[in-house]
């Protein structure tokens, strides 16, 4: 990408809005899950528009639902009218969540999704106290930003609701790490209890939980810990919320929605990213008495608007009927063994976790436990250079994420764990000097 298009954008783009590399890219076409850059060069992606892209590019059965469509003339119509492929999405949305008595709204974003969930759950609770994970990320709106545990994106200590943290999120770093996971369970649970009767007034609304943390890093929770978390909320009737922005449509591989590896049920869930392929939709689904609790009016005027919606049915169809679920688990497992095998040769990588096509790997400074922000930006430099996207985060800025297309191949998988090989490799011999 030319330095001119550089200049311009930071010239009238906000300075908090961050750019990948040193030398930022323009993408000008894709298919498949690469991506070509404004010089022509292409790369294989994997991070897919921050989880966005679930299916890859130029995908056939998705173009021509969204031409269909267009066809008709009608982009958009509002909530104000019905929307046949909204309410066709919606009843697939509701059976698929496994919550009863389900019921759909439709929102442009997670962060209007988690939003609606915190003012469906505090309605019906009557209470604006909200428990939430440590090194969380929920969205960059106002309350959203309120419940985020993570520093680096609370952009304001002012929030509507009152929120208090719990452990759990951040297994690697946690004052409970070397613990075996039933301990560790058990001392989530138990600093919940203790939450719960030291900084609440008891009646809280809800808690609200990433099953795997994004943001934060890929970081995976022992499974279990969520039904230990709904068993104190249950005794205390407060709602749970499991925030599936980026661990719903069968992205772990193991399960459709992440909350199904701890056993239990939520009484709302909210969705965005995978579900549009690249279309601006997401959503929460709620029991019905939940999701009916406003006494208020209130429309849509974008959420789930005629094209985002026949696009994303296409989504969704074509990523069940392709078994997408079972080759983010045959992907997820190559890679997370490919690149604990990297990981055993270089001490810079202090931990490798995930599930299914959500992989983070920690850099450390060698021979430590150190977070190494610095490596980090160098892996991210060299395999760019080498025609490999990933991404990047944690609560220390030190984690490479790692979530390509779901329709990632036996060949690209191999490419990526080459290419993530020499980088590492890089990164080592730099960091050891």
């Amino acid at each position: 990408m030319s330095d001119d298009l550089v200049t311009r954008h930071r010239a009238v783009m906000p300075n908090w809005l961050a750019l990948y590399y040193q030398e930022p890219i323009e993408i000008v076409r894709a298919e498949g899950r690469r991506v070509t850059d404004s010089t022509g060069k292409t790369y294989l992606d994997f991070f897919a528009g921050i989880l966005t892209n679930a299916i890859g590019y130029d995908v056939a059965e998705i173009s021509d639902a969204i031409r269909s469509q267009l066809d008709t003339g009608v982009l958009h119509t509002s909530t104000l009218y019905l929307i046949r492929k909204q309410v066709e999405l919606a009843e697939q949305i509701a059976e698929l969540s496994g919550i009863p008595d389900a019921k759909v709204f439709f929102t442009n974003s997670g962060t209007e999704a988690n939003e609606t969930a915190l003012m469906l759950a505090t309605q019906y609770r009557r209470s604006n106290q909200i428990l939430a994970v440590r090194n969380s990320y929920h969205g960059r709106a106002f309350a959203t930003i309120g419940i985020t545990g993570n520093r680096g994106w609370s952009a304001s200590s002012l929030s509507p609701v009152k929120v208090s943290y719990v452990h759990g999120g951040y297994r690697y770093r946690g004052p409970f790490s070397a613990y075996s996971d039933a301990d560790y369970v058990a001392a989530c649970v138990e600093d919940l209890r203790d939450v719960l009767q030291t900084t609440t007034s008891g009646d809280v609304a809800a808690m609200i939980v990433e099953p795997i943390q994004g943001v934060g890093g890929f970081n995976v929770p022992p499974d279990g810990l969520l039904a230990g978390y709904k068993e104190v909320l249950d005794e205390n009737g407060i709602l749970f919320i499991s925030d599936e922005v980026q661990t719903g449509w069968g992205r772990t591989g193991e399960h459709f929605w992440g909350f199904e590896s701890h056993g239990v049920v939520p009484d709302a869930l909210t969705f965005a990213k995978g579900l549009g392929n690249g279309l601006a939709i997401g959503g929460i689904v709620a029991r019905g008495d939940l999701m009916d609790c406003l006494n208020a009016n209130s429309i849509s005027t974008f959420g789930g608007n005629p094209i985002s919606t026949a696009g994303a049915k296409a989504t969704l169809d074509y990523l069940l009927d392709n078994d997408l679920q079972g080759n983010a688990a045959k992907q997820g497992d190559k890679l997370l063994s490919g690149l604990r095998d990297i990981a055993a040769r270089h001490d810079v990588v202090g931990d490798v976790r995930g599930k299914g096509l959500m992989i983070g790997v920690e850099l450390v400074e060698p021979g430590g436990v150190e977070p190494s922000p610095p490596a980090a930006a160098q892996v991210m430099e060299e395999t760019k250079a080498r025609g490999l996207l990933v991404g990047k985060g944690g609560l220390h800025n030190n984690v490479i994420r790692l979530a390509p297309p779901m329709t990632l191949t036996d060949e690209e998988t191999t490419e990526a764990l080459g290419i993530l090989g020499e980088s590492i490799a890089k990164a080592q011999e730099s960091r050891a000097k």
